[in-house]
């Protein structure tokens, strides 16, 4: 991460590279610094004859020398962006001679998705050389929350912990993803704005009472009848909330408890989250959780979770019915 924002600013104090291989699984920031070099490098004027955009599946690597090796007219820089440069396969490497050739005025943005290429090559030796490489991983569903929080805050609005917390889990891991709906909720909200749970029940369609973290909340004050509810709707809702969703967020948490029960220091409230890998905010919750369950507790849940989680993948058990796997889940919780 600390790469990438050198990257971006570097971009806007128009700090350019000869060359930039932006490559990995997550696609938003490869999208995210393409689409800043696509519309800043040039002015608009300027791109209409020192830009051009080509995609892999289209192309032969003569055809990406070819455009680099223009000089821009009546312009400091040409730009030449290859999307989807995966699609060249094999070939790609055969850029490896040229990239040290590349003239100062040319920027060329290689766009490689969801996977890297081989770190072995000249190519990208070559490239690491010359210009920038990026690989953007994708984020553990435990640094997702926090990286929403940033997000917010870097457009200028506030979020509530909980309701980063909703969008994780209902989103997933995917930035791009992430950033579609932070993008609609910024376009309805005033600059400044909190972002609650019932803003986002309103405007994306998250249940701000049925969720995980409703869940978690109940189990960790023993509210049976509240932890009942929402397994219960979980379980007439499988499709939007699928069990091998919805045991691994538990498991995650209860690993986490058993973890917190063996810390000999717990009075820090900033080591504890350091320890956990959580945020400050989200302490109290493992507080409370080690009042409500014992260390011999957590540890049965944490295994029956896993015996679960193998069940519901169809290991020693066939086609159980979601209720079915609900109804035991909630069962184990009870330890």
């Amino acid at each position: 991460m600390k790469e990438i924002n050198a990257v971006l600013r570097d971009l806007k104090q128009r700090k350019f590279k000869k060359v930039y291989l932006l490559m990995g699984e997550e696609t938003y920031y490869i999208d995210k610094i393409s689409e800043y070099i696509a519309q800043h490098a040039l002015t608009e004027e300027e791109r209409a004859f020192n830009q051009v955009v080509l995609y892999g599946r289209d192309i032969e690597v003569d055809q990406i020398i070819s455009e680099s090796k223009r000089f821009p007219m009546m312009a400091e820089h040409q730009v030449v962006i290859i999307k989807e440069a995966q699609e060249l396969n094999k070939s790609i490497y055969n850029l490896d001679s040229f990239i040290p050739q590349l003239q100062e005025s040319t920027i060329l943005v290689l766009c490689y998705k969801y996977k890297s290429i081989d770190k072995r090559k000249a190519l990208y030796k070559n490239i690491k050389k010359e210009g920038v490489v990026i690989e953007s991983k994708p984020l553990y569903e435990d640094k997702v929350p926090g990286w929403i929080i940033d997000e917010v805050a870097r457009r200028g609005y506030r979020i509530e912990p909980k309701s980063a917390m909703l969008l994780a889990e209902f989103l997933g891991t995917s930035l791009g993803k992430i950033n579609n709906e932070l993008d609609k909720l910024c376009l309805i909200l005033p600059e400044g704005s909190l972002i609650t749970p019932a803003i986002i029940e309103e405007n994306i369609g998250i249940s701000k009472d049925f969720n995980s973290f409703e869940l978690q909340k109940a189990l960790i004050s023993r509210d049976q009848k509240k932890a009942f509810r929402i397994i219960n709707y979980y379980a007439q809702n499988s499709k939007e909330h699928p069990i091998l969703k919805t045991i691994p967020v538990l498991y995650n948490f209860f690993s986490k408890l058993l973890l917190f029960h063996g810390l000999k220091n717990k009075s820090s409230r900033n080591e504890v989250a350091s320890a956990l890998g959580i945020s400050p905010f989200f302490v109290k919750d493992f507080t409370l959780g080690a009042q409500a369950y014992s260390m011999k507790s957590v540890s049965a849940i944490v295994a029956s979770l896993r015996e679960l989680d193998l069940k519901a993948k169809g290991v020693g058990a066939q086609n159980l019915p979601a209720a079915e796997l609900y109804k035991e889940l909630l069962i184990k919780l009870r330890a």
